[in-house]
């Protein structure tokens, strides 16, 4: 069973696919997409949204960054937490996205166990606002 699905937002593929890897080896399910207008665009897929339990997204992406797509996904998915990832930002830019809903912000280069820590703690808050059945209604 998956710990949750988690949305990798970034357009660096190195970055990832080390995330992926890392969730991956973790039990979590990843989707993958290289920049807000894709990120948005996967969770939205059709009449069935994906269930996302957590985004991770950068900032400073091509074609739509981090600070267009995340007040997006707050309106649209307000109970998904999101993790921001970025190589800096200034005290304002955190401030900001810290009043938007942001839950976690993770400078690169990150460690494998604060990565985890953020998405343990992301998720679990997903799933506990969800208070999702899992199969076994009765």
């Amino acid at each position: 069973m998956s710990e949750g699905r988690v949305l990798v937002v970034d357009d660096d593929p190195e970055i990832r696919r080390s995330v992926r890897l890392i969730l991956t080896k973790a039990g979590y399910d990843v989707i993958e997409a290289e920049d807000g207008e894709a990120g948005i665009a996967t969770v939205k897929s059709g009449d069935n949204p994906l269930t996302v339990h957590a985004i991770i997204c950068d900032l400073n992406m091509p074609k739509m960054s981090g600070m267009e797509a995340i007040p997006h996904f707050r309106s649209q998915f307000p109970s998904c937490p999101v993790i921001v990832m970025t190589g800096g930002g200034t005290v304002e830019k955190v401030t900001a996205l810290f009043r938007q809903g942001v839950v976690e912000f993770l400078v690169k280069p990150f460690d494998q166990a604060r990565l985890l820590g953020a998405v343990k703690k992301a998720v679990n808050e997903s799933k506990s606002r969800d208070n999702v059945p899992t199969g076994s209604e009765g």
